[in-house]
């Protein structure tokens, strides 16, 4: 078995911000740490929305980000900190919208260690030098410079170690143009870690410790310490110099703290939210500088979610330098969702990166000035913020389910994620997000549509033209689109193309003929031969081609004097003319060069249009149908990084065939096929972004177009439609016009990113698993520390869930419809928690499905102890669940699964069979030899796979002749599941909680041999093996993903399309595993990644082998992602490695792409 993985939806948790001026412009933008992926953003301070200009996969983990910049430079530079053992330096090129490595300095072993730097990162805030610093004993600082090119330069690292010395964050303090200093809460632990009663432990005091850097010595020394709070996790460097005080704040549980070595130390207590009863803890702060009045301020946030703004009184003298702090004020400003960080940027927005949940771009309106100074405070709704836009985030996902139950041509993915009261049901579908501008009902069906404008220096368009069977209506577009009459258009019969020829005429072409109108409404009319209709056209800047019934072409060019004159020859073909395309005329070009007509007989003609052989045949392609579409447009070839001429064809069997074309010779090769739909493609060119696009409409929409030099083609998520074309006005710029039924319609895309868009349906509790109940969902959700059903004095929904004692749980069940309603929600008591679910069919009621949910009662982690566990059955009635029977259990149910119409429950270390009673589950089978704890059932014949908690899979077997349950083998690798799926009998496919895939095989002979063995001597009589089963797995593939796995399913992503896995993980990434059909393509794409290896080291620093490698070598699986990289080498680079492969670069952009489109989105 052959693996190829890729991602169809990146990584959407951001666990680091950073904002700077990486562009070098007077704009900021926000840089966005994704795991293992970066991401820079910039916000658009006229529409408020969130815009990408750069997102790269490092291939590593990000442990670190911080920004700095030269003195005297316009351009910051970003610093990270990874699990490479290497810092490393990169900058942003604003032209080829690209990160660049600059500088990769190694330091130590590769991994998240304790004592390999790379956790913490510190710049100085004048750019001179940089810290980085693990988690003990070790700490780096390099000094930044720039030789005579002005080009960055970085030192040698400067050690600062000190021996079982734990550090909990660092900062760079502001202390103007002395030498930089960084500020650190470290704590020794020497004592601590020899004493084995805790005494040592108790006594640990934390320490502030300010190192300095003296740039003359070139030497890093300790110069200073002072004991601080014990529960001070968190530091703000303050502005020095001219701009304050300098020194930092030190937060601290229920206080803040100004502490300067030359001053003595300023104290605040942290205002506490009315009714809680723990002292509150501030997670994270940003700080901003308001250069008007030199002045700053601080908005720090709780782990509640409220937010303070922190000013200081700051001593002044006459001359006007500064001092010292006279006292510190503290207000509340409002409640936000909890932040990983957030970034106050200069033109009044903040970005907030939500711990759980959708992150968050507010827009300040008022800096809380007036707002009271109360110890206790009432939180209140938003006053000083308000939100203009949200990026999407599925973290935290727990569950998947992947079905089509829209009957859509794709399915869909049912997710759950967030946590407490950001918790989220969503429905995730392939697609653009489309939003409606305007809507309105038309008179009949029109056929098609139509925008133009008067003349070729207007910026909007101004006129919709839309064509019905026996009649053309034109509107004009104004502040209001309204019909007019006196355009010039024929308006008693059909159209076939509109078009704006020349400087400013315009051209009708219709059933009957061509009519073209000046500027001045004169017209002048081309009547078709008697006898002889126009059935298609198609128009550009300076041509004109018409196919008439007849089977001839007419081909008509604009002379000087702005006239459309027909070219004296005639073509005709052998088979009725089915479609037309002209492409538009390149600049400083006359004309175009190729026309292209598709004909009855299966096959698609490039016609060249150079006067010296104009009319005649350049090319021909065969095709598999009728070609009921054209469209011949210039866009961005991915694999050459050019614009590229391509004939888009679209057949009456739903599939979209795409050529290049030789602008020379006409030859048409690199044929691409994509499968869109059951009924004809429909293919229309527009612009987007400025730029040559195309809407291919089938059973769906879909938008093919350039963006960030990559081709793209992908669905709307939007309803079928007849026709559309690009539509430009002044309140939507970037739109398109199009009939659906009798409604015309205008339609806008915001953002391009966003290839999937989601669907939220709001849940009460963290959601844990969830199963398909016909067509709706059965949901389990569950909170610890959360009062069932308790009074709450603020709405949960902004504020969340007041705290209750540890122990206490919060959980309901919820039968969910698709459409977001609740038709039945079943809340515990008695904190009671629901773990697991899983349908079943008991021999007893062998028509009847029950769903079995399993509980468990007084959960507490640490030290883990509960009081007892429940199973409970549901019936489901008339879309409401109703209570069957419940019974008390032993343990925590935490994996359940139906098994030969009884009932397979894991609890802890017992596997036990139940079948139904009359009053509860009695015990029919078990077996106490799971090693750790089940978390994961799967079932198939006799065959059990049962995931194991820490030791990986194990398979059992039900004897029913001695009603037993025997492990016959199991995975010698220990792993700590979270997710299994059988792939077949004898194979199954895991992750763990490290972000690990594997797919582990039984040997096909010891498979036989246990299903053939009716006396049980090979399972009795077998001895164990490394103190475990007799027997082992074979592991037949192994790839790191690098984020906890959290639900797989086997599935068919699209139409006609090869079976694929389907993963998600906990940060919010969904890929899929592609199965391989020929072992060439696995050793050609193999190679293919040695070679990329070569040319496109990551940017964190790690070796992409070891990446994909971090617990065993990577086996029998491509990493897609990273191939796709393939497409950013220079063309030069690209003909190397082809030439190493024996394909040319176009044979292996064409495998990439096809690998990817044939089994998935």
């Amino acid at each position: 078995m052959h693996l190829y993985n890729t991602s169809l939806i990146t990584t959407q948790a951001i666990t680091h911000v950073i904002s700077g001026h990486f562009s070098g412009t007077k704009q900021q933008e926000i840089c966005l740490g994704r795991n293992n992926l970066l991401e820079l953003v910039i916000v658009d301070p006229q529409l408020g929305k969130v815009q990408t200009l750069a997102s790269v996969p490092v291939f590593g983990l990000i442990r670190s980000l911080v920004s700095f910049r030269l003195v005297g430079t316009l351009q910051d530079y970003i610093v990270v900190g990874s699990d490479a053992g290497r810092i490393v330096i990169l900058k942003y090129d604003p032209k080829t919208r690209t990160l660049e490595k600059i500088h990769q300095e190694t330091f130590g072993k590769t991994g998240a260690r304790r004592i390999v730097p790379g956790q913490y990162l510190a710049a100085d805030p004048h750019g001179r030098a940089v810290m980085i610093a693990a988690v003990e004993k070790q700490k780096l600082t390099y000094v930044m410079n720039r030789d005579l090119e002005n080009k960055l330069t970085i030192s040698s690292p400067l050690e600062t170690n000190r021996k079982e010395n734990m550090c909990f964050t660092i900062v760079g303090m502001d202390v103007g143009f002395e030498n930089p200093c960084f500020a650190a809460i470290e704590c020794d632990v020497s004592e601590s870690d020899k004493d084995t009663t805790g005494e040592a432990f108790e006594q640990l005091e934390k320490l502030l410790v300010i190192y300095e850097l003296d740039l003359g010595l070139n030497h890093v020394v300790r110069k200073w310490a002072e004991p601080i709070d014990r529960s001070s996790h968190h530091l703000i460097a303050v502005p020095g110099g001219k701009d304050g005080p300098s020194g930092v704040i030190v937060c601290s549980q229920d206080s803040l703290t100004w502490i300067h070595p030359d001053y003595d130390r300023v104290s605040i207590q942290v205002p506490k939210r009315k009714g809680e009863t723990e002292k509150p803890l501030i997670t994270t702060s940003v700080l901003h500088k308001i250069k008007k009045g030199q002045t700053f301020f601080c908005l720090l946030q709780s782990e509640l979610g409220d937010v303070f703004k922190l000013t200081m009184d700051i001593q002044k003298s006459t001359d006007g330098s500064i001092g010292g702090v006279n006292a510190l004020e503290i207000k509340y400003f409002d409640s936000l969702p909890v932040a990983i960080q957030m970034v106050l940027l200069k033109s009044g927005f903040l970005f907030l990166a939500a711990e759980f949940g959708n992150h968050v771009l507010y827009q300040i309106e008022s800096l809380g000035e007036d707002d009271p100074e109360d110890k206790i405070f009432v939180p209140h709704a938003l006053q000083n913020v308000q939100p203009v836009d949200e990026l999407d985030s599925m973290s935290p996902l727990t569950d998947a389910i992947v079905e089509n139950l829209l009957q859509e041509d794709t399915p869909q993915i049912y997710a759950l994620c967030g946590r407490s009261n950001r918790s989220t049901f969503r429905i995730v579908r392939h697609g653009l997000q489309v939003n409606e501008i305007a809507v309105s009902e038309l008179p009949g069906n029109p056929s098609a549509v139509w925008t133009c404008k008067t003349n070729q220096s207007d910026q909007f368009d101004q006129y919709i033209v839309i064509s019905f069977k026996n009649a053309t209506i034109v509107l004009s577009i104004g502040e209001t689109v309204a019909e007019v009459t006196d355009s010039g258009f024929l308006n008693t019969t059909s159209t076939l193309a509109i078009g704006l020829v020349g400087e400013d005429s315009l051209v009708q072409v219709h059933s009957l003929g061509i009519r073209q109108i000046r500027s001045d409404r004169r017209a002048s009319d081309w009547i078709a031969p008697k006898g002889v209709r126009c059935l298609f056209a198609t128009v550009n800047e300076r041509q004109v081609c018409v196919g008439l019934s007849n089977q001839e072409i007419v081909y008509f060019e604009m002379d000087s004097l702005g006239n459309l004159n027909e070219f004296e020859k005639r073509k005709r073909f052998s088979a009725q003319i089915q479609a037309l395309s002209l492409p538009p005329v390149p600049k400083g070009r006359q004309r175009s060069q190729f026309m292209a007509v598709a004909c009855a007989d299966n096959t698609v003609r490039l016609i060249s249009l150079d006067p010296s052989n104009c009319l005649e045949q350049s090319s021909m392609q065969a095709l598999s149908a009728v070609a009921c579409s054209l469209a011949l447009i210039e866009m961005m070839d991915t694999t050459t990084g050019l614009m590229t001429l391509f004939l888009n064809m679209g057949l009456v069997n739903g599939v979209l065939l795409r050529t290049t074309v030789d602008t020379v010779t006409g030859e048409l090769t690199d044929a691409r096929t994509r499968y869109l739909g059951p009924k004809p493609v429909k293919l229309v060119a527009i612009e987007m972004m400025g730029s040559p696009a195309m809407l291919a409409l089938c059973t769906r929409p879909w938008l093919a177009f350039s963006y960030h030099s990559r081709y793209r083609l992908v669905p709307l998520g939007y309803e079928m439609l007849e026709f559309g074309y690009s539509f430009c006005s002044e309140p939507c710029p970037e739109g398109f016009v199009a009939v659906c039924g009798k409604t015309l319609r205008i339609l806008q895309i915001d953002n391009l990113d966003r290839e999937f868009h989601q669907t939220s349906i709001p849940l009460k509790y963290t959601p844990r698993k969830m199963v398909l109940a016909h067509d709706k969902f059965l949901i389990i959700e569950s909170d610890h520390r959360v009062s069932p059903g308790g009074k709450q004095d603020l709405d949960p929904v902004q504020f969340g869930y007041k705290r209750a004692p540890v122990g206490s749980w919060a959980s309901c069940l919820r039968l969910l419809s698709i459409d977001g309603q609740t038709h039945d929600l079943i809340e515990l008591q008695d904190n009671e928690a629901f773990v697991s679910i899983c349908k079943a069919t008991f021999n007893q009621y062998p028509r009847e499905v029950f769903y079995c949910v399993g509980s468990v009662k007084s959960l507490i982690f640490h030290p883990r102890k509960l009081e007892c566990g429940y199973i409970s059955i549901y019936r489901l009635e008339n879309n409401k669940l109703q209570l069957f029977q419940k019974t008390q259990v032993d343990g925590c149910p935490l994996a359940m699964c139906a098994f030969q119409g009884k009932l397979l429950v894991g609890l802890g270390q017992t596997l036990r069979i139940y079948e139904l009673g009359k009053k509860q589950l009695l015990r029919k089978s078990e077996t106490k030899n799971i090693p750790v704890n089940v978390v994961r059932l799967e079932t198939q014949g006799n065959r059990i796979i049962c995931s194991d908690g820490q030791q990986s899979t194990l398979y059992c077997m039900y004897r029913h002749y001695d009603n037993q349950i025997v492990i016959y083998a199991d995975d010698p690798y220990p792993r700590w599941m979270t997710t299994s799926l059988m792939l077949d009998y004898d194979t199954t496919i895991g992750g763990d909680k490290f972000g690990n895939l594997f797919v582990n095989r039984l040997p096909l002979d010891l498979s036989k041999e246990m299903d053939e063995d009716t006396t049980g001597s090979l399972s009795i009589f077998e001895r164990g093996y490394l103190n475990a089963a007799p027997n082992k797995v074979h592991n037949i593939a192994y790839f790191c993903q690098g984020e906890t796995i959290t639900s797989l399913s086997k599935t068919t992503l699209v139409q006609g399309g090869r079976s694929c896995v389907v993963y998600t993980t906990l940060l919010g990434t969904i890929g899929c595993l592609i199965p391989l059909v020929s072992k060439d393509d696995y050793d050609t794409l193999l190679l293919l990644e040695l070679a990329l290896r070569q040319e496109i080291p990551p940017l964190s620093g790690r070796d992409h082998l070891q990446y994909r490698s971090q617990y065993q070598p990577v086996k029998a699986v491509i990493d897609g992602d990273f191939l796709v990289q393939f497409n950013l080498l220079s063309n030069v680079k690209k003909r190397q490695i082809g030439d190493t492969l024996d394909k040319t670069p176009t044979e292996i952009g064409k495998k990439l792409d096809q690998i990817r489109t044939r089994s998935a989105f």
